[in-house]
């Protein structure tokens, strides 16, 4: 991959039917970033994700067509990007437990979720792990592993997310840190750290009720739902008594809020406007709805069609999980590598390095014989240096059994000793000894 290109990853919670907020925060950006020739995109469907908080098989797989079929029919083109379903990349729950054993315990206690099920349980006086999972608990793991692997520079996310960011951005540090040894080069980090993208505007969309749009408070506007449907939706929008002719706030209008995620420039300072001039709900509702509308509308007859065929989207996913796995394998193989998950043979040719090693640092016999027709042997050191010189023998094999002898009793002061010890004393042949001895247990 050329230096210059960036790498954008998101994904979507395959937990319900995909909505607005899905829309304006993750599935529009990522196909205006997939479009860009300088941009190489990473688009999946989180299903591991969505088993943290739903037990309803049936929903998990609905929604992974739903997501996947609003992905393509606002515009993903599979060839372009790599389009793929997280439980087709066995290499992400690897990554996650290799990451899960960098990870500090004390981050994810400050995570916001599992902060969240913790302060609820103590306002009831339940205990505070009460039916939190280690699947919650690990729930910023996971989305790392999601991440890292890919080595994504950047992932579109609303800003209630920015902090899953910045906790994959310590984890890779942490394990960047412990295994720089590891990497090939032993100097280049193993893992990109990754960067939040906010598109200001829409970082967070409210929902029917004001609070964050989400299938958790079932206040949702579903992307596709029925022209007639999304009208009836939209004028369920939460507003203040105002009425028409007075002024309206702008500030903490999720009215106005969804609007502008919508809206041109222009048209939003327009609508500014005309809460300042004291638009009725009523009209600011119809506006909404048909800038909404004509957006989508487009969109409708493609994701209706995909939803009826769902063998061609399966068929697209794992097309699109082998091409991320050409990445995926062989950057695990190397992660594995590095902590040390190898395979034993190549200890081989190390320890026969090793023993090489050793050996070169023990004496050892040299025999020979001298032009007056005698056999003679000495023992050197690994400089080379004659540490004892035998006297002279009639036959090869008279020598041969000679040094055999010293490597089995070592060499004695007598005059029975086959060598020449000239003026060798007692401390001398003890450190010639020890040496014999290291020679024969090697």
């Amino acid at each position: 991959m050329s230096k210059s290109v960036s790498r954008v990853l998101t994904g979507i919670t395959t937990s319900g039917t995909p909505h607005l907020g899905n829309y304006v925060g993750s599935i529009r950006p990522s196909v205006r970033a997939s479009q860009s020739n300088d941009v190489q995109s990473f688009y999946f469907l989180a299903d591991y994700h969505a088993l943290i908080k739903i037990g309803e098989p049936e929903r998990v797989q609905r929604s992974t067509l739903e997501i996947a079929a609003s992905w393509l029919a606002a515009g993903v083109d599979p060839e372009r990007v790599t389009f793929y379903r997280q439980s087709d990349i066995p290499e992400i729950p690897e990554l996650t437990w290799l990451l899960t054993c960098v990870t500090g315990k004390g981050m994810l206690n400050r995570a916001h979720a599992y902060k969240a099920s913790v302060d609820k349980n103590n306002a009831v006086g339940n205990d505070p792990d009460a039916e939190v999972t280690a699947g919650l608990f690990m729930y910023p793991v996971l989305m790392a592993a999601d991440i890292l692997l890919f080595n994504a520079h950047k992932v579109p996310v609303g800003r209630d997310q920015i902090q899953h960011i910045e906790m994959a951005r310590d984890i890779a540090q942490s394990f960047n840190y412990r295994y720089k040894n590891g990497s090939k080069t032993g100097d280049t980090d193993h893992f990109t750290l990754p960067e939040a993208e906010i598109e200001a505007s829409v970082a967070t969309l409210p929902g029917l009720d004001g609070r964050k749009m989400s299938k958790s408070y079932d206040n949702t506007i579903p992307l596709f739902v029925p022209k007639a449907e999304l009208k009836k939706l939209i004028a369920g929008i939460v507003t203040d008594s105002r009425m028409p002719g007075e002024p309206k706030d702008i500030e903490g209008s999720a009215l106005y809020q969804i609007y502008q995620a919508f809206a041109s420039e222009e048209e939003t300072k327009a609508m500014q406007e005309a809460y300042k001039n004291g638009i009725g709900w009523g009209d600011a509702k119809q506006i909404l709805f048909e800038r909404i509308d004509s957006e989508i509308s487009p969109m409708r007859e493609k994701y209706e069609s995909l939803m009826n065929n769902p063998v061609q989207i399966e068929a697209i996913l794992l097309k699109g999980a082998e091409k991320a796995r050409q990445i995926a394998t062989p950057f695990m193989q190397s992660l594995r590598q590095a902590v040390g998950l190898r395979g034993l043979s190549g200890l081989q040719k190390a320890i026969k390095v090793e023993n090489k090693s050793a050996k070169s640092t023990l004496v050892s016999f040299k025999q020979y014989r001298e032009t007056d027709g005698l056999f003679y042997f000495k023992l050197v050191d690994p400089s080379a240096n004659t540490l004892l010189q035998s006297r002279g023998f009639v036959t090869p094999k008279e020598a041969g059994a000679a040094i055999a002898k010293i490597k089995t009793e070592g060499i004695q002061l007598d005059e029975q000793t086959p060598v020449y010890l000239g003026t060798l004393n007692v401390d001398e042949l003890n450190v010639i000894n020890t040496a014999l001895s290291q020679f024969i247990e090697n």
